[in-house]
């Protein structure tokens, strides 16, 4: 479904991204795993277009996308929840549900994304901002749901969530991918949840994606080497 080959990114004079290659397969749900400034979160921008990249290509369904401006990729079909929500604190929780459905026929908010978040539909009068840190990233993913997507790109849903929203949150990402089928790609340093909820993984070193397998394969070399502090 997503093919990343020979993908290149660069801050300034920092290269950040070196020569990436990653196959996500369709109805699978990959965790993307490493320390932090690996490149992990460059990557997921890459994908979804909120960063150039200096080389290489991005397909998607095998069409390269890599030039594409994130508004289409969207309309693609590729769903985004980045780190740190980034929810629209002065819009009330069915405002800012409402915001992926602008320019599009479709203007209801699908059922769906009440059922597998009740909360949101009983604060859907709140403002964003007034919601906890788990509300919040309920509200995060339940926004990328609103479109649909094929693919659903989620950069550590579980920073700073209480626990009990965490296995909430494991909970609804397990149904979506092995119940619905979503493809997923998960960012997520906690190996617990990891565990839990991916059946595969990719691990970036400096910018590289040095390992990869099911997640049964993940050793205690493999976290040694790359994942422990």
């Amino acid at each position: 479904m997503l093919r990343i080959a020979g993908l290149n990114q660069y801050y300034g004079g920092s290269h950040i991204l070196r020569d990436v290659g990653l196959h996500v397969e369709e109805g699978r749900c990959n965790c993307l795993m490493g320390r932090n400034g690996m490149g992990k979160t460059t990557l997921l921008k890459c994908i979804m277009g909120l960063l150039p990249v200096a080389g290489g290509t991005i397909r998607f369904h095998g069409e390269d996308i890599s030039t594409l401006p994130a508004q289409q990729r969207a309309r693609l079909g590729i769903g985004y929840v980045p780190q740190g929500r980034e929810i629209f604190s002065q819009l009330t929780v069915e405002e800012n549900l409402r915001v992926p459905l602008a320019g599009r026929r479709a203007r209801s908010i699908p059922a769906r994304v009440y059922e597998l978040f009740p909360v949101l539909k009983a604060m859907a009068r709140r403002r964003g901002g007034d919601l906890s840190g788990g509300q919040q990233q309920q509200l995060a993913i339940g926004r990328a749901l609103v479109l649909d997507p094929e693919i659903l790109l989620l950069d550590e849903p579980n920073e700073g969530i209480q626990p009990n929203i965490v296995r909430e949150i494991s909970a609804v990402i397990r149904r979506l991918n092995r119940e619905e089928g979503l493809t997923i790609l998960l960012v997520e340093q906690k190996l617990p949840f990891a565990r839990a909820t991916a059946d595969c993984f990719n691990i970036m070193n400096n910018g590289r994606n040095v390992a990869h397998g099911a997640m049964g394969e993940l050793d205690d070399t493999l976290i040694r080497d790359h994942l422990t502090v």
